[in-house]
């Protein structure tokens, strides 16, 4: 083959290799950006195993709970310190935004910067809403860690059946820097002990 039809056919395959201009063109207006993203760069939320230190802050995530509005307490952590806590405040400021994670973000970015949450991990005493999960990945927060789950809590309160996963990985599939990794059930049943002594509210 001469040299000018190599050039044109090794052209011809690295083209076909790229989105053309109208196919990244579409499916930017498809909301499937996504897709034209290498696997390195995608989004990932992913199930984990529990880790040694998981009980301890858990335990301090209960503790918090114990003292919410309702049973739900968490803690933000950072190289084996606890950084900012938070209960559930929803009925003592009024706010329905008031979860436990919700406050907790909210006082950690009271004395730090937003930077800082990136490579954090959040206990909670309950698997985080649908609100709170945005706020988590939003925040860049790592890991999530929980000890009572949305089905646990299902014929306990009113809330919406919506695991953390499923929030997560929806929302991955659209923006490609969220990445969360996420741990349940760790001291479940001390969680759910909570919800049993404390009458909740929706």
């Amino acid at each position: 083959m001469a040299r000018g039809q190599q050039e044109r056919t090794v052209g011809s395959a690295a083209a076909q290799a790229l989105p053309t201009r109208r196919a990244a063109l579409a499916a930017v207006a498809g909301g499937s950006v996504l897709a034209l993203l290498p696997d390195a760069a995608r989004a990932d939320a992913t199930t984990g195993p529990a880790r040694t230190q998981d009980e301890g802050f858990m335990r301090e995530a209960l503790a918090m709970a114990a003292e919410g509005d309702t049973p739900f307490g968490t803690v933000i952590v950072r190289d084996g310190q606890v950084m900012a806590r938070g209960p559930n405040l929803t009925r003592r400021l009024a706010d329905p935004t008031a979860h436990g994670e919700m406050v907790a973000i909210r006082r950690f970015l009271a004395a730090r910067t937003p930077e800082e949450l990136k490579g954090t991990t959040l206990y909670s005493s309950g698997e985080p809403c649908a609100m709170c999960m945005g706020a988590i990945l939003w925040c860049g927060i790592d890991r999530v860690v929980y000890g009572a789950s949305t089905q646990d809590l299902a014929a306990r309160i009113t809330r919406l059946p919506m695991p953390a996963l499923t929030i997560a990985t929806a929302m991955a599939q659209q923006a490609p820097f969220l990445k969360v990794e996420i741990t349940g059930g760790v001291l479940r049943d001390e969680a759910l002990a909570l919800f049993e002594t404390v009458k909740t509210k929706p």
